[in-house]
């Protein structure tokens, strides 16, 4: 069975120490779909020059921030990896014609193994990371979301791991309302999405309403455009989850279907 891939917003770091319901919700995610052989993690938080495969036979966990609980900085994730999906994730990128390096000593930044932690905490499931390749465009990162779009149909689940509105300048209290800059974005890329409205979507940053307010930067955005390339173009998007923290950081999923 195929599985979806995923676009989940992995929020602010201090989301591995919580049990409210933005874990919750991750915590019961994978009673959603088949059990997956292994998982392929597209974070915001590894970006290079080309698509660099991370496959560490036991990536370390990396505290990529600062200005946290201390107990945050002791948690770790005891993820392995998988030789056997490294291999097929370079068949589909040279089969592509997709250029890319290979990295076996990258660890999991934030961006994969805190959401990790909720799904599966016993770490049971081989985990690799794909780095985005530097870029402004959504064409580039769903191509190379189109390039892996085999490997949900051979049990690896694409987990995309960003955040659906993300501008950390305006973050407020957490509990705050959101914004309505924020309400906006987030509407017109929902109707977007569940809509299939793939040439809108690709134009985001010039059609959405507040896009570079919502969005000061691309790396946030970019895991979704490759969750919805690798699932192929006859996909369909369903929010699977929303919640707002800090007031406009909102915490959206789809899963691609």
């Amino acid at each position: 069975m195929r599985l979806p891939t995923l676009f989940i917003s992995h929020g602010a770091p201090t989301l591995a120490l919580e049990q409210g319901a933005d874990a919750q919700f991750l915590a019961a995610l994978p009673a959603r779909f088949a059990a997956p052989r292994a998982v392929l993690v597209v974070s915001a938080h590894w970006q290079a020059a080309q698509p660099v495969i991370g496959c560490a036979a036991q990536p370390v966990t990396m505290h990529d921030f600062s200005g946290f609980p201390a107990p945050l900085s002791a948690l770790h994730y005891p993820a392995h990896g998988s030789r056997e999906l490294a291999g097929e994730l370079a068949a589909a990128l040279d089969t592509a014609g997709i250029a890319y390096a290979v990295d076996d000593m990258r660890g999991l930044d934030h961006g994969a193994w805190v959401p990790l932690k909720h799904m599966w905490p016993e770490a049971g499931v081989p985990v690799l990371t794909l780095a985005l390749p530097y870029a402004t465009d959504a064409a580039t990162w769903l191509a190379l979301g189109e390039a892996l779009s085999a490997l949900p149909a051979q049990g690896v689940l694409i987990l995309g791991s960003g955040g659906f509105v993300h501008n950390l300048a305006a973050l407020q209290a957490d509990g705050s309302p959101p914004p309505q800059w924020a309400q906006s974005f987030e509407a017109w890329m929902d109707d977007a999405l569940q809509n299939g409205r793939r040439e809108a979507l690709l134009a985001w940053s010039q059609q959405a309403p507040y896009a570079r307010q919502a969005h000061p930067s691309c790396e946030h955005l970019a895991p979704l455009f490759v969750a919805l390339g690798a699932a192929g173009s006859a996909a369909h998007a369903q929010k699977w989850y929303a919640a707002w923290r800090y007031g406009s950081l909102s915490m959206a999923a789809y899963a691609f279907v």
